[in-house]
């Protein structure tokens, strides 16, 4: 469904209420004629120091996933994204992203779906990627098996990872850029043909598009990734300039 300032299209967003990256990141790439429609998972903005707590707060996600699902469908988007890269992946390689696609499927019927494992996917084969990347997250070190597998069952080798683990959900957002561009410099190199970020709220976008100028190879923000793949879904070709070449490009 359309209205007057969506006419184009109407976009539900699923992400965690603790996020505060994600909505003002993809408010920033919309272009004339979309709308964006925020509905929250609700979480606890409790601490994240051990694999334990890193594994509740995702339980917490799962829980919540359905009902923020359907709160958002009671304004009749045209079509739906998950906003937030970390459900995605948990458990492990595609098999986990089926799950969750089938989930929301059911919530969701006939309209489109954006998830962003699909969306990663679709990026790196714009960008010619071929075999190596390198990664980086503000994960507990805990997700590093289950996001590896993910790598490898879209067919890429994960050369390096750094996972910038924050004390609570609400604090990967003050990730400070210059360390998410230490981060970056820490992770190149010439085995690796790609950087790719996970976590949609850590503030990663404007260093990814300042980092692929300096790098001359691709550095794939998940939150513009993820509404990349939204819009050309939807038959949005829209070109974006100053968010990157995947906006502006492809």
């Amino acid at each position: 469904m359309v209205d007057v300032f969506g006419w184009r299209m109407k976009f539900g967003i699923v992400t965690p209420s603790t996020n505060t990256v994600l909505q003002p990141q993809m408010d920033a790439l919309r272009p004339p004629g979309v709308t964006n429609h925020i509905s929250r998972m609700h979480i606890s903005n409790a601490g994240l120091h051990s694999a334990e707590d890193f594994a509740r707060m995702l339980s917490e996600v799962n829980s919540a996933l359905e009902s923020a699902v359907d709160i958002v469908m009671t304004c009749e988007p045209g079509h739906l994204i998950l906003g937030i890269s970390g459900e995605s992946v948990w458990g492990g390689g595609m098999s986990a992203v089926e799950g969750i696609r089938s989930r929301i499927k059911e919530r969701i019927g006939a309209i489109g779906l954006t998830l962003p494992a699909d969306a990663l996917a679709a990026a790196l084969r714009a960008y010619g990627i071929k075999k190596s990347i390198a990664l980086i997250t503000p994960y507990h070190p805990s997700a590093h098996d289950n996001v590896a597998a993910l790598f490898e069952d879209l067919g890429y080798a994960l050369v390096r990872a750094t996972h910038m683990a924050q004390a609570k959900p609400t604090e990967i957002a003050q990730t400070p850029e210059k360390d998410l561009r230490q981060a970056v410099i820490d992770l190149n190199g010439p085995d690796v043909e790609a950087i790719v970020q996970l976590g949609a709220n850590l503030p990663m976008s404007q260093v990814a598009v300042e980092a692929e100028r300096w790098l001359e190879k691709p550095v794939l923000a998940i939150n513009t990734v993820t509404y990349w793949q939204a819009l050309r879904s939807c038959g949005i070709a829209d070109r974006a300039y100053g968010c990157g070449r995947l906006m502006a490009e492809f």
